[in-house]
């Protein structure tokens, strides 16, 4: 039986993951700190954080694996360097603080195109955050890159809505890895390979999530 961690389980696809970890027999209990309280559940563990100001020496960093769902956009977070600290810096303290208290497996949302060598801030965030993690060590890392992620979110983004249109209509006739990534199948593959923790690192690609 696992203890899952999970990190932006506020999020579209953090809160599929949370609801199917809570169903999932083989998740014993999980730990998902939040800025504001979630609905209470006997396999949950729900502390209430700020990412800027982590607790580092509670024992709910313990746990067997990791799956980080943090995430924003550039617009959202209102600069560059806030932009990197939600999706570099966060994921990487949580990654760390995990790790020092012995998890073995982490999951990751990254991006199709991560590439910490690229000139878009974006691709670059994405490319550097999964080569810090992957400097941890953990003996089970899985980076799972979406492309557009499809599903209900909780605030409207225009550009995306037309997107996601446009790749719905002519999803039949695109390449897989350039159709539409559901967050339910993000969210599968994340629990799948945080539980499994099949040795090494692995890729999960857009085309495999279509």
């Amino acid at each position: 039986m696992t203890t899952l961690f999970i990190a932006g389980a506020t999020g579209l696809v953090g809160r599929i993951v949370l609801t199917e970890a809570l169903a999932y027999p083989r998740v014993a209990h999980v730990v998902a700190p939040t800025r504001r309280a979630l609905a209470p559940h006997d396999k949950l563990t729900n502390p209430i954080v700020d990412y800027d100001a982590l607790p580092l020496d509670t024992d709910w960093w313990r746990c067997d694996a990791v799956i980080c769902a943090l995430g924003t956009t550039r617009a959202k977070a209102g600069s560059d360097a806030a932009f990197v600290r939600v999706d570099h810096d966060y994921p990487l303290a949580v990654a760390q603080a995990a790790r020092a208290q012995g998890a073995h497996a982490f999951a990751l949302v990254s991006a199709i195109g991560a590439d910490a060598g690229s000139r878009l801030l974006y691709n670059r965030t994405k490319g550097e955050v999964e080569a810090s993690i992957g400097a941890l060590a953990y003996p089970s890392y899985t980076i799972v890159r979406p492309g557009l992620i499809g599903g209900d979110r909780d605030e409207f983004r225009a550009a995306e809505r037309v997107s996601e249109a446009i790749l719905r209509a002519f999803g039949p006739v695109l390449p897989r890895g350039w159709r539409i990534s559901p967050a339910q199948n993000i969210a599968s593959a994340l629990i799948e390979a945080a539980v499994a923790a099949v040795p090494g690192r692995h890729i999960i690609s857009a085309a495999e999530l279509a």
